[in-house]
């Protein structure tokens, strides 16, 4: 007679068979006999291995850009409704996925809860394993909830295998929601793009070492985060050209960039493209961010427009932060 003990072992034994045989099928857990031998190798032919690896994912991330640029219109335009950017992900994707989500406060005057990423076991799991949470679709859907996600959003699972129950789960939780969802794994035909509105599967091919997501397909995720919450920053109006004109002057070095990227829009290069002209002095722009409590934005408005900083701020309220429009009023 079978006990509850044995029965459990058996079907964890079952999953675990389950489990292997997927991985068994995935591209970024495929073994490469080439390179078996590689820790026989001289240091500098590995770098030099890894490095010529490294070089072909760009062109594997080309090969997705109509669907990322996709995914960024849908993401954009929710932001633009006052809804936010929610990653999900477990492991080196969360973390990649928390990482972006912290530098857009400082590098787009961003509030922290409009980009916002989400990690399979919270905080901890930044900086240390956690076991077990990357496998509870569950929990993604409790994080979810506690964020209140809804149709406002835009969620973003990422996963190199494209199974992670987590990420998953964050996208079939998020879907039912009524959010904007988008999949990006490092495998065809996953189970995580299957679930998104937007699938961008980013195949990259077998890792140097067998199954090492962080490797290819963390560079491959890491390109296709920053293209998502840059290209959506710049569709929100967050620059002005190639300037980040909503960076906060936090420390001295940013204050030191501040007034760079004001001078710089100031000037006829910076303004128009041309060249040869003298911006703005160092005075003006002095007084303008002074004026403008250090918003560059701001700042650049009083200048080229010829408006006090109240008027500056009405102005902009008033195109929804895009300085191109703010400016055509002022100058109209």
């Amino acid at each position: 007679m079978t006990s509850a003990a044995d029965e459990q072992q058996q079907q964890q034994e079952r999953q675990e068979q389950q489990l292997r045989a997927q991985l068994e099928t995935l591209t970024t857990e495929a073994f490469r006999p080439e390179l078996a031998e590689i820790d026989r190798l001289d240091t500098v032919e590995i770098a030099r291995i890894m490095n010529a690896e490294d070089a072909g994912v760009p062109a594997a991330v080309a090969a997705q850009l109509p669907r990322i640029s996709a995914a960024i219109d849908g993401i954009a335009a929710r932001m633009a409704g006052g809804g936010r950017l929610i990653y999900a992900g477990a492991g080196t994707a969360g973390r990649l996925g928390v990482l972006d989500a912290s530098e857009c406060p400082p590098t787009f005057n961003t509030p922290p809860d409009r980009v916002v990423g989400m990690i399979a076991g919270g905080a901890d799991a930044v900086v240390s394993s956690v076991e077990g949470a990357e496998d509870s679709a569950e929990l993604a859907a409790e994080d979810l909830d506690r964020l209140g996600v809804g149709p406002g959003d835009a969620v973003v699972g990422v996963s190199a295998s494209g199974r992670t129950p987590y990420a998953v789960g964050a996208v079939e939780h998020a879907r039912r929601r009524g959010a904007l969802t988008v999949g990006l794994s490092c495998n065809a035909g996953s189970a995580l793009a299957a679930a998104a509105d937007h699938g961008i599967e980013v195949v990259v091919g077998p890792e140097l070492l067998t199954g090492s997501t962080r490797l290819k397909a963390g560079t491959a995720q890491k390109l296709v985060l920053n293209m998502i919450s840059t290209i959506t920053m710049i569709r929100l109006g967050k620059t002005y050209g190639n300037l980040m004109v909503d960076v906060r002057a936090s420390n001295e070095k940013l204050r030191a960039r501040t007034r760079r990227i004001v001078a710089l829009a100031t000037s006829a290069t910076g303004a128009t493209g041309a060249t040869g002209a003298t911006g703005a002095t160092d005075e003006q722009i002095e007084s303008a961010l002074t004026a403008t409590g250090w918003e560059a934005k701001n700042a650049i408005l009083t200048i080229l427009g010829g408006v006090d900083a109240p008027t500056a701020e009405k102005l902009l309220a008033e195109a929804n932060g895009q300085l191109r429009a703010a400016l055509e009023a002022a100058r109209t």
